[in-house]
């Protein structure tokens, strides 16, 4: 590498952050074992810079420091370079997310870091300006010439918080789950609640679709209607805010602020697929028609603008897009002025003013984000309107406004496919299919479902990680085996088509021998063939996303009682034992696990279906929001245990089982819902 020389290595990337960056003055490298070779032969500082496509802060560090010729300078003159992709190498990722945390306190994206040449972090933070980039560049490099023994011994230090941070302990005592106190948890958790806008009472506001998926459950189980009218306020103020694309469909990442209203406009594919899940479930408890819109709004953007032709969903849509002066701004392609839409509505206009807050409520600058205030009664009544005109009125409303905003320059694409992500997408299908029985959901469900199959999924059971213009480079990580085992579990659910739960099965086994800590009896993040990290980490606290190791231990429960396999019982026992003492702390950060813990608290329920009418019955129970339960069926003999010596010949029999010991067959779903919901 000739430092003097602009020579930038990202162009033959296909990561589209990764290409954003390929025309930068820096000496950009990939992570790769040639760029860490260079920097230990030449014995050089790293700078690793992590982001993402959609990131606008990112994109700002970029235009400030990344495209100016005076900051490459000293970057390559005494740096090796390299950017990072987080959504591609979330495992690098996650060790200097780690690393600036201890740092700091705090950390995000942009992520920029500077490590010795072996990689050990010493310095890092988030955003820099310019200037302040440039002297923290300078002092450091100063340092390591000058005193190179008190970056070492930082590092030393620094080195040892990280792998300190996802120790799990495992725990040898007998527990016994029903006798955990859920209530107090929740009671602890509740302090933080908005009662008004719903959400946590603080700015920004993350969805954390997890979260409201267990209180959900929690609320619908125990009867709680306090907690049930938290859960529908929350998502009703959701979808209300501006955080939701009130013309194309689909959520923003997060909230500025407390009443749900002005976003951080990058839509990611992993937000709106685990919220398609959540409110279609939430509709099936509640038939809340505002959440089957939601669905349906959200499912038309992802079809229309998140789907390849080979049936594989894109990442995400950027935060920025070109305005009309060509300058890149947030949420350009989003907002609206007042003229604007004067201009548009004519004579509807005053409704429209009202129906989304065209006012100091929905003001945001000099522009408005559209936010909804009042139900749809409220607006009926106040303009003297019937339900079928408004709704004729906002569906032409949303065209309109639509097809003026294409004309608009789009937000970037980020093009490439994420396997987990992808996991989850599918499963929000499944679930949309579940709660409205729309045939065309199951399709796309399906078509994903062979996409990962058929490309993601290599010849020796192992799985692609990433997927992009036919190729896919990198091994996949935990969870990329949760998310995919879990998908292919509920697919079963639905269609009754055994290959996709014993795929289901052969994904878990491999994770047993690639990724499993038969000590801890945790699963890694990473597999045993990858390159070795600083760290090898256990991801197991519930984030956006639920942790791979919660999906994992909620799988392993599932496939248990498919499969009658008590190795897989007693993993996720011991898993979910293995983080208790935490969750009394952290509740709403291992909410997936108490979704498992519920499992073992309440009566957890198999429901067979067998004969030639088998999936037409489960299709209505599929329908019902019954948390507490697993489904098997078949329209012909199985040698699945849950399925053998069932079937009767011109019979369709349906039975609810624990634990493999079923009741007297029935013929009726609506006994069975019944009998569970009582339960």
């Amino acid at each position: 590498m000739e430092n003097e020389k602009y020579t930038n290595n990202l162009i033959s990337e296909t990561s589209p952050y990764l290409l954003q960056h390929a025309h930068n003055p820096v000496n950009w490298n990939a992570w790769n074992e040639k760029t860490l070779k260079i920097a230990k032969t030449e014995n050089k500082l790293i700078i690793v810079s992590i982001g993402y496509a959609a990131c606008h802060w990112c994109h700002v560090m970029e235009h400030e420091s990344f495209e100016d010729t005076a900051v490459a300078a000293v970057m390559n003159k005494s740096y090796v370079n390299i950017k990072v992709d987080r959504e591609e190498r979330p495992d690098i990722d996650q060790i200097y997310i780690n690393a600036v945390t201890l740092m700091t306190g705090s950390a995000g994206w942009p992520l920029n870091i500077i490590t010795l040449p072996d990689g050990r972090p010493i310095y890092g933070g988030t955003y820099f300006r310019k200037n302040d980039w440039i002297n923290a560049l300078e002092q450091i490099e100063e340092i390591y010439e000058t005193n190179p023994k008190k970056l070492f011994d930082y590092a030393d230090k620094l080195e040892a918080g990280i792998k300190n941070m996802d120790l799990i302990q495992l725990n040898t005592e007998d527990v016994d789950f029903k006798t955990f106190d859920v209530d107090k948890l929740i009671e602890k958790w509740s302090k933080n609640f908005d009662t008004k806008f719903g959400g946590y009472n603080r700015a920004p506001k993350f969805m954390m679709p997890n979260n409201y998926e267990f209180l959900l459950r929690q609320a619908a189980q125990n009867n709680d209607n306090d907690l049930l009218d938290f859960v529908n306020l929350t998502l009703t103020k959701m979808a209300f805010g501006g955080l939701y694309d009130h013309i194309g469909g689909g959520f923003a990442r997060y909230s500025t602020d407390i009443k749900w209203h002005v976003p951080h406009f990058e839509k990611m594919l992993y937000d709106n697929a685990q919220l398609v899940s959540l409110y279609s479930r939430a509709y099936s408890q509640t038939k809340n028609e505002l959440y089957k819109d939601v669905v349906f709004e959200t499912l038309g953007f992802i079809e229309s603008q998140m789907t390849n032709p080979e049936g594989a969903f894109y990442s995400s849509l950027d935060a920025d897009s070109l305005d009309k002066n060509g300058t890149l701004e947030e949420g350009a392609y989003y907002v609206f002025k007042k003229e604007e839409l004067e201009t548009l509505l004519k004579e509807d206009f005053p409704l429209f003013k009202a129906y989304y807050n065209i006012n100091s409520y929905g003001k945001w600058e000099d522009k408005y984000v559209l936010i909804r205030e009042k139900e749809d009664k409220n607006i009926e009544n106040e303009f003297s309107i019937t339900g079928k005109i408004l709704l004729q009125k906002k569906e032409s409303w949303k065209q309109l406004l639509l097809n003026y905003r294409n004309k608009r320059d789009k937000p970037r694409l980020d093009d490439k496919t994420l396997t987990s992500w992808n996991a989850l997408m599918l499963k929000g299908y499944v679930d949309a299919y579940k709660a409205f029985g729309s045939k065309s959901y199951l399709e796309i469900a399906l078509k994903n479902a062979h996409f990962i199959a058929k490309i993601q999924l290599r010849k020796d059971g192992s799985l692609n990680h990433n997927y992009k213009n036919g190729k896919s480079t990198i091994n996949g990580y935990l969870e990329d085996y949760a998310s995919v085992i879990d998908a292919f579990i509920s697919l079963y659910e639905v269609s009754i088509d055994e290959f996709w739960l014993n795929q289901a099965k052969q994904l878990a086994d491999y994770t047993y021998n690639h990724f499993y800590d038969y000590d801890k009896h945790m699963f890694y993040f990473t597999s045993d063939v990858d390159a070795k990290l600083l760290t090898r980490t256990f991801e197991y606290r519930d984030n956006v996303i639920a942790s791979s190791n919660s999906i994992m231990a909620n799988n392993l429960f599932k496939l248990s009682h498919y499969f009658d396999e008590p190795k897989y019982a007693k993993t996720s026992e011991q898993m979910l034992k293995n983080v208790l003492s935490e969750m009394e702390q952290y509740p709403s950060s291992l909410s997936n696990w108490l979704n498992l813990l519920n499992n073992y608290k309440k009566s957890f329920y198999e429901i067979v279906a067998v004969g030639e009418n088998a999936a037409e019955k489960l299709v209505e129970i599929n329908a019902a929001y019954l948390p507490n339960i697993l489904v098997a069926g078949s329209l012909e003999k199985s040698e699945l245990p849950l399925l053998k010596n069932r079937f009767v010949e011109g019979k369709t029999l349906l039975y609810i089982c624990e634990n493999n010991t079923c009741q007297l067959p029935q013929a009726e779903t609506e006994i069975i819902i019944n009998t569970i919901k009582k339960n």
